[in-house]
């Protein structure tokens, strides 16, 4: 009877361990799929690609007009006229002061009057010379009088001329330092002008980056006015020179001003944009130090990851350029990484129903 109960509690006993061994090593397909997504690390993923990079050089450097000058008299003379404001915008040739020349203005009247007549005089023994009453002697006195009348009347133009003050070039004025009745005298300041429709831009690089700079090459600059407005120029000049002290040397770029917002003297901070190219990048958040290597992990198969050292260039905004170790289409994590180790199973919350409906039968 004992022996009875003893066999039936072996076989009770073998059956219930049969059942849990069937039940842990035969689960459904889709039961062991859920089982291992539960356990597997969620994180996010990024796939790596091209990106477009460049060499980004920084420097200070000062706006100055397309072109400036300090309008001041020739002469010492008073102020007669004055035909214009401050800050006014002018074109080339306008008349902006008038000094005191009456007594110009009459012997620029009497020196027209004189080189009239000696015009008349000349014809008239052009044509005896012609009909033989006269002689080549006289004509060639003629001649003489003639062009020394004229000198004098160029003479006469240049002295009114220097009584008035034009413009230059097309610009805009500064301030009125004079008004009518002021003596003016060479050196006195009347006002400035300049032309900000362009605006010229010198800054100094180390000469180290001279092979790369080339004229032409864009550049941007800011300026702590206008924070929110970015402006764009080009390389419009190198220095032939090094400077031996700094070993810089000193490039000049030109921005259009349509706006006229760059005045001269503003300090900019300029960005040369250089050696411009399309490269792989990896997101920056999926960079993992390890001492002086850069790591990544490269999502495989079985959704498991390698840890990969990679070789990284410059860095751009959120991205960093990738020299070797990954491939166009390589998938890296760029949330979870440090929950991770070389082998780790991830999932990725949104593609765990997709896989699911991928690999359940029809």
């Amino acid at each position: 009877m004992q022996k009875g109960v003893s066999i039936f509690w072996a076989v009770a006993f073998g059956i219930v361990i049969a059942g849990i061994y069937f039940s842990f090593f035969n689960l459904s397909d889709g039961e062991n799929r859920q089982r291992n997504l539960n356990s597997a690390i969620p994180v996010q993923v990024a796939s790596i690609h091209e990106v477009q990079f460049s060499d980004i050089l920084e420097a200070l450097g000062t706006a100055r007009a397309n072109e400036s000058v300090d309008l001041t008299a020739r002469v010492s003379e008073t102020v007669e006229k004055v035909y214009f404001d401050d800050g006014q915008m002018i074109e080339i040739g306008e008349i902006l002061v008038e000094l005191t020349n009456s007594e110009e203005r009459a012997q620029v009247a009497e020196a027209e009057a004189n080189a009239k007549e000696a015009q008349q005089q000349y014809d008239r023994v052009a044509d005896l010379v012609r009909t033989g009453n006269a002689s080549g002697a006289v004509l060639d006195e003629r001649l003489r009088a003639l062009e020394a009348a004229r000198s004098r009347l160029e003479a006469s133009k240049a002295r009114l001329a220097d009584r008035i003050i034009r413009a230059p070039f097309s610009g805009v004025l500064g301030l009125r330092n004079i008004s009518p009745g002021a003596l003016v005298s060479p050196g006195t300041i009347i006002t400035t002008l300049d032309d900000v429709d362009l605006i010229k831009l010198d800054f100094s690089v180390p000469e180290r980056f001279i092979a790369s700079l080339a004229q032409g090459r864009p550049i941007v600059a800011l300026a702590a006015a206008f924070p929110d407005r970015i402006f764009e120029g080009a390389v419009a000049t190198i220095s032939p020179r090094v400077d031996p002290v700094t070993r810089a040397i000193t490039i000049r770029a030109e921005m259009p001003n349509p706006d006229r917002l760059l005045r001269p003297g503003m300090l900019l901070t300029i960005k040369l944009i250089n050696d411009e190219r399309m490269t792989l990048a990896v997101p920056a958040a999926a960079l993992v130090p390890v001492g002086s290597v850069q790591y990544v992990y490269v999502l495989g198969e079985h959704n498991r990851v390698a840890r990969t050292a990679i070789i990284t260039g410059q860095r751009q905004n959120d991205f960093v350029e990738v020299l070797s170790g990954l491939q166009v289409g390589d998938e890296v994590v760029v949330s979870g990484t440090m929950r991770l180790r070389d082998g780790s199973t991830i999932r990725i919350p949104g593609r765990e129903i997709e896989q699911d409906q991928a690999q359940r039968p029809e």
